[in-house]
């Protein structure tokens, strides 16, 4: 089978329905029946709907998905943002780089309770952007080091994005969820040394006036109902006292609370979240099934094994195997979104760095930190364009703001490969 052929084919096709304005799933979905109509026209297509495309949206541990984009969209609604600023700013005002560490702070707590890297953003900017910038803040660096934190809303579990992974690439969620801890804790203390070092040799940082003990504690309060959630989601993870679609269960009734306690829960903001979940749901199932499609003809075309042969023939070593692999998920990061992403390059890439000695759980944290780095980069980076709807800037100036945190995932991708017990000594302490 002329694999030149084939590519050409692919590439065009999907470039072809991308830029006609084709939902993704829609173009994955045409892109695998026109291929296999091309070269494989002896496969009964009726195959494709009774099992591969169907069955690749059935496994239950996908039943998570809706109740934590529902979680996210409900804490959305609530306006948490507001409360994560006024909690922090009192305890991390006073350190290099002041106020500015309340993007990464507040990124981290959200992702802890939401899963998505796009609405982490959308919360944390939607109250930290005009607030820095009132108070003087580097305009560049806020937007910088929103673009970036808001990306650990992938890495801190719970992570939508390690569901897809854990489901296409049949390894537990609950391990996954685990093994992203210490990695978004690192990358987060990375961001904030990086800012705090660039406030100290600029000199820039506004003065801030100490906080008292009072406005420590009622940040305390502020932050208190969100730490809750962090706290009952963590050690329902970590005791085993739930599955991942009862840990999406609580964390939707702890968002529930939440909202009630803040005074922002009504019927129609409820039903609003509902909507929306219910919409992102949708797209990412009709992506999924595109996908196996998509990957089902490639399989049949032999696509995997040839792209494996071809890459086990060049003897790279397995580190120098993982920065390839690295720069090719940038370069398709700038073109697509991270579910597709992963559905469609997951059964190619897996095998390779499996049998290179790297085991399947550090593999779905090294894909998280690279599509991780698909949301800060352009045309497409999704946390770009949250923060330009919130600013106004183009996106040139944002990436240019992100690019030094978009160099940080780079070398935190790296360091994974050089250190993989990043990954994977707490599933194995906790095992």
């Amino acid at each position: 089978m002329p694999m030149f052929e084939i590519a050409s084919v692919t590439i065009l096709l999907f470039v072809a329905l991308l830029a006609g304005s084709v939902w993704i799933g829609l173009s994955l979905f045409a892109t695998g029946y026109i291929l296999l109509s091309i070269f494989k026209s002896n496969i009964p297509m009726d195959i494709f709907a009774s099992g591969v495309v169907w069955g690749s949206i059935i496994p239950s541990p996908l039943l998570s998905l809706p109740l934590f984009i529902l979680m996210s969209e409900v804490l959305v609604a609530a306006g948490l943002g507001r409360s994560l600023f006024s909690g922090l700013a009192p305890w991390v005002g006073r350190l290099p780089g002041g106020l500015l560490h309340v993007n990464v702070v507040g990124s981290t707590l959200f992702a802890a309770v939401s899963g998505s890297s796009a609405a982490t953003t959308a919360i944390v900017g939607k109250v930290s952007l005009p607030e820095l910038q009132k108070r003087g803040y580097d305009r560049q660096l806020a937007m910088g080091s929103l673009a970036g934190a808001g990306t650990l809303g992938f890495l801190i579990p719970p992570s939508i994005i390690m569901i897809i992974y854990g489901v296409v690439a049949e390894q537990s969620i609950l391990e996954l969820f685990i093994a992203g801890v210490v990695p978004g804790l690192t990358l987060a203390l990375l961001y904030m040394s990086y800012i705090g070092l660039h406030q100290i040799v600029t000199k820039s940082q506004p003065k801030q006036d100490r906080p008292s003990m009072q406005e420590r504690l009622q940040g305390l309060r502020d932050i208190g109902p969100v730490a809750a959630l962090i706290i009952a989601i963590m050690s329902s993870l970590y005791l085993g006292l739930a599955s991942v679609s009862e840990l999406a269960a609580i964390g939707v009734l702890g968002a529930i609370l939440i909202s009630i306690m803040m005074g922002q829960f009504s019927m129609a903001s409820m039903i609003a979240a509902g909507r929306r979940a219910v919409r992102t749901s949708a797209m990412i199932g009709l992506i999924i099934m595109g996908a196996a499609l998509l990957n089902a003809a490639f399989g049949f075309l032999g696509i995997p094994k040839a792209v494996a042969a071809q890459i086990a023939a060049l003897g790279l070593s397995p580190f120098l195997l993982i920065a390839v692999l690295l720069v090719f998920y940038v370069i398709l990061g700038m073109f697509l979104d991270g579910t597709s992403i992963i559905v469609m390059t997951l059964p190619i890439t897996l095998p390779l760095v499996t049998a290179a000695g790297f085991h399947p759980i550090w593999f779905g944290i090294f894909v998280v930190v690279a599509v991780e780095i698909s949301q800060i980069t352009p045309p497409i980076g999704f946390n770009l364009f949250v923060i330009q709807s919130q600013t106004g800037e183009n996106i040139g100036t944002i990436a240019k703001a992100a690019a030094p945190f978009f160099l940080i995932l780079l070398g935190f991708a790296l360091l994974l490969a050089v250190v993989p017990d990043l990954a994977l000594w707490l599933p194995r302490t906790l095992q």
